[in-house]
């Protein structure tokens, strides 16, 4: 099992630091779906007792991240094809809505920070910063709406689809295009146009789960 793991029996929040690194290892595609999870070997393997695996494992399922499953336990969960695409029409409704509302609440703070992460996720050649580059360019602007509600609710969806994401981005022309659409979306958004910013990520959002379904669909026969 490739897993980050840290000594954590001095620490309070032993079920934070299990849940964030199963998480991390999840979204990231270091587990695969239907990898089977043992909590004595989690246990084992951060030095704590099986307790805060367990409270982690079930977060996590609450998350959608893993599932139990008779006779196995808990394993990482997978989606079907018509889960993924449920997910990115909600996100394209929520994610849409959210740009709508913080274009007009961006600062030329907010702005400078945004254009560095959208430069970050251009330079950026390893697949495994292209989910953290690009959350950070759309939160970044997302953030202006006073939304944590929204945010949550966008962080949950975006951790069910980044593993899948990330296949699509390197497979097919995904970076290229999404640094189009990412710019296009910030000058939309530098130019205090909200209808133009949000029209743009439904669309960046749309096209991007039809590009990674056509992909899955291929894969999984």
């Amino acid at each position: 099992m490739k897993l980050d793991s840290v000594d954590i029996r001095q620490t309070a929040s032993a079920t934070d630091l299990v849940f964030e690194a199963l998480r991390k290892a999840i979204i990231e595609g270091e587990l695969a779906e239907g990898e089977h999870l043992r909590q004595d070997h989690i246990a084992q393997m951060f030095n704590t007792s099986r307790i805060p695996v367990r409270e982690a494992f079930q977060r996590l399922e609450q998350d959608g991240l893993v599932t139990t499953q008779r006779f196995k336990g808990t394993v990482v969960a997978a989606l079907s094809v018509s889960e993924i695409e449920e997910i990115f029409e909600f996100r394209a409704l929520l994610e849409s809505e959210m740009m709508r509302l913080a274009v007009p609440e961006l600062t030329q703070e907010q702005l400078e920070i945004a254009r560095a992460h959208l430069q970050a996720f251009a330079e950026t050649a390893d697949p495994g910063g292209w989910g953290e580059a690009n959350r950070n360019f759309h939160y970044g602007l997302y953030e202006a709406a006073a939304r944590p509600y929204h945010l949550q609710i966008i962080r949950s969806s975006l951790d069910r689809v980044d593993r899948y994401l990330r296949a699509q981005l390197t497979l097919t022309d995904g970076v290229q295009r999404a640094n189009r659409e990412h710019l296009a979306i910030f000058e939309a958004c530098r130019k205090g146009d909200a209808d133009e910013a949000a029209n743009l990520t439904r669309s960046h959002i749309l096209d991007a789960g039809r590009s990674l379904l056509a992909i899955l669909e291929k894969r999984r026969g």
